[in-house]
Protein backbone atom coordinates (compact mmCIF):
# COMPACT_ATOMS: atom_id res chain seq x y z
CA UNK A 1 0.00 0.00 0.00
CA UNK A 2 1.06 3.53 -0.83
CA UNK A 3 2.06 5.60 1.99
CA UNK A 4 -0.31 8.96 2.63
CA UNK A 5 0.40 12.10 0.85
CA UNK A 6 0.08 14.93 2.76
CA UNK A 7 0.33 18.61 2.02
CA UNK A 8 3.62 21.13 3.74
CA UNK A 9 0.85 23.22 5.99
CA UNK A 10 -1.02 18.97 7.43
CA UNK A 11 2.92 17.96 7.95
CA UNK A 12 4.07 20.47 9.80
CA UNK A 13 1.28 20.94 12.52
CA UNK A 14 1.40 17.24 13.10
CA UNK A 15 5.56 17.90 13.13
CA UNK A 16 4.48 20.54 16.14
CA UNK A 17 1.75 17.85 17.93
CA UNK A 18 4.59 15.49 18.33
CA UNK A 19 7.26 17.64 19.12
CA UNK A 20 6.32 16.53 22.94
CA UNK A 21 6.15 13.08 22.55
CA UNK A 22 7.85 10.54 23.45
CA UNK A 23 9.52 7.32 21.66
CA UNK A 24 6.82 4.30 22.34
CA UNK A 25 8.72 1.98 19.56
CA UNK A 26 12.32 1.31 19.19
CA UNK A 27 13.73 -0.75 16.31
CA UNK A 28 17.45 -2.21 17.52
CA UNK A 29 19.92 -4.29 15.86
CA UNK A 30 17.73 -6.38 14.30
CA UNK A 31 16.20 -4.30 12.08
CA UNK A 32 13.32 -4.15 10.54
CA UNK A 33 11.33 -7.29 12.23
CA UNK A 34 7.38 -8.29 12.00
CA UNK A 35 7.86 -8.20 15.52
CA UNK A 36 8.44 -4.31 15.30
CA UNK A 37 6.21 -3.66 12.65
CA UNK A 38 3.34 -5.07 14.08
CA UNK A 39 3.73 -3.20 17.64
CA UNK A 40 4.03 0.01 15.30
CA UNK A 41 0.79 -0.84 13.94
CA UNK A 42 -1.04 -0.90 17.49
CA UNK A 43 0.76 2.42 18.87
CA UNK A 44 -0.79 3.93 15.29
CA UNK A 45 -4.16 2.28 16.30
CA UNK A 46 -4.31 3.18 19.73
CA UNK A 47 -2.48 6.83 18.85
CA UNK A 48 -2.34 7.92 15.42
CA UNK A 49 0.80 10.13 15.95
CA UNK A 50 4.01 8.30 17.35
CA UNK A 51 7.97 9.04 17.33
CA UNK A 52 10.09 5.58 16.64
CA UNK A 53 13.69 5.24 18.10
CA UNK A 54 16.11 3.27 15.12
CA UNK A 55 19.02 2.61 17.58
CA UNK A 56 21.75 2.15 14.44
CA UNK A 57 24.06 5.06 12.94
CA UNK A 58 23.68 4.27 9.34
CA UNK A 59 21.21 6.77 7.87
CA UNK A 60 20.58 5.25 4.88
CA UNK A 61 19.47 2.18 6.87
CA UNK A 62 17.24 4.82 9.05
CA UNK A 63 15.54 6.42 5.57
CA UNK A 64 15.15 2.80 4.45
CA UNK A 65 13.06 1.81 7.49
CA UNK A 66 11.04 4.63 7.49
CA UNK A 67 9.92 4.09 3.92
CA UNK A 68 9.38 0.72 4.43
CA UNK A 69 7.77 1.21 7.90
CA UNK A 70 5.16 3.92 6.14
CA UNK A 71 4.74 1.73 3.23
CA UNK A 72 3.54 -1.80 5.11
CA UNK A 73 1.75 -0.01 7.61
CA UNK A 74 -0.29 3.10 4.95
CA UNK A 75 1.24 5.52 7.21
CA UNK A 76 2.57 9.32 6.27
CA UNK A 77 6.05 9.86 6.89
CA UNK A 78 6.49 13.48 8.98
CA UNK A 79 9.62 13.35 10.30
CA UNK A 80 13.41 11.76 10.27
CA UNK A 81 15.45 14.31 12.65
CA UNK A 82 18.39 12.24 14.18
CA UNK A 83 17.41 8.76 15.54
CA UNK A 84 13.75 9.65 15.65
CA UNK A 85 11.13 8.85 13.39
CA UNK A 86 7.48 10.38 13.58
CA UNK A 87 5.05 9.15 11.80
CA UNK A 88 1.01 9.39 11.28
CA UNK A 89 -2.00 7.34 9.89
CA UNK A 90 -5.59 8.17 10.88
CA UNK A 91 -6.87 6.72 13.76
CA UNK A 92 -9.89 4.10 12.61
CA UNK A 93 -13.23 4.35 14.15
CA UNK A 94 -14.81 2.21 16.98
CA UNK A 95 -17.30 0.81 14.44
CA UNK A 96 -20.23 -1.44 15.39
CA UNK A 97 -18.00 -4.58 15.25
CA UNK A 98 -16.24 -3.28 18.60
CA UNK A 99 -19.54 -3.25 20.02
CA UNK A 100 -20.37 -6.97 20.43
CA UNK A 101 -23.79 -6.78 19.31
CA UNK A 102 -24.99 -4.05 21.94
CA UNK A 103 -26.82 -1.29 21.34
CA UNK A 104 -24.78 2.14 21.47
CA UNK A 105 -25.47 4.09 24.83
CA UNK A 106 -28.10 1.49 26.45
CA UNK A 107 -25.87 0.61 29.34
CA UNK A 108 -25.66 2.47 32.26
CA UNK A 109 -22.80 5.59 32.53
CA UNK A 110 -21.85 7.53 35.10
CA UNK A 111 -21.46 11.36 34.42
CA UNK A 112 -20.22 13.66 36.53
CA UNK A 113 -22.35 17.06 37.24
CA UNK A 114 -20.93 20.10 38.39
CA UNK A 115 -22.94 22.74 39.80
CA UNK A 116 -20.98 26.41 40.36
CA UNK A 117 -22.54 28.76 43.05
CA UNK A 118 -24.85 31.57 42.03
CA UNK A 119 -21.49 34.41 42.97
CA UNK A 120 -18.31 32.33 41.74
CA UNK A 121 -16.31 32.39 44.68
CA UNK A 122 -17.04 29.00 46.46
CA UNK A 123 -15.76 25.98 44.64
CA UNK A 124 -18.36 24.16 42.40
CA UNK A 125 -20.20 21.02 43.80
CA UNK A 126 -19.36 17.88 41.89
CA UNK A 127 -22.35 14.92 41.69
CA UNK A 128 -21.76 11.68 40.67
CA UNK A 129 -24.88 10.24 39.10
CA UNK A 130 -25.66 6.99 37.40
CA UNK A 131 -27.59 7.46 33.67
CA UNK A 132 -29.60 4.85 32.42
CA UNK A 133 -29.65 4.48 28.32
CA UNK A 134 -33.07 5.95 28.49
CA UNK A 135 -32.26 8.53 30.47
CA UNK A 136 -30.51 12.04 29.26
CA UNK A 137 -28.55 14.91 31.51
CA UNK A 138 -29.91 18.87 30.73
CA UNK A 139 -27.61 21.63 30.81
CA UNK A 140 -29.34 22.75 34.17
CA UNK A 141 -28.06 19.39 35.70
CA UNK A 142 -31.32 17.34 36.00
CA UNK A 143 -31.66 13.64 35.00
CA UNK A 144 -35.01 13.27 32.44
CA UNK A 145 -36.29 10.42 30.57
CA UNK A 146 -36.12 10.22 26.78
CA UNK A 147 -39.92 10.59 24.94
CA UNK A 148 -40.85 8.01 23.04
CA UNK A 149 -41.00 8.62 19.30
CA UNK A 150 -44.51 9.70 17.95
CA UNK A 151 -45.54 7.31 15.19
CA UNK A 152 -48.11 7.69 12.83
CA UNK A 153 -50.85 5.63 12.44
CA UNK A 154 -51.95 3.91 9.10
CA UNK A 155 -55.38 4.24 8.32
CA UNK A 156 -56.88 1.66 6.47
Amino acid sequence: MPAIELTTAERRALRADAHHLDPVVMIGGDGLTPAVVKETDSALKAHGLIKVRVLGDDRATREEIFAQLCDQLNAAPIQHIGKLLVIWRPVPEKGEAQDDGKRGGAAPREVKILKFSKSGTRRPEIKKVTVLGNQRVTPGGLIKRAKKRMTSKKSG
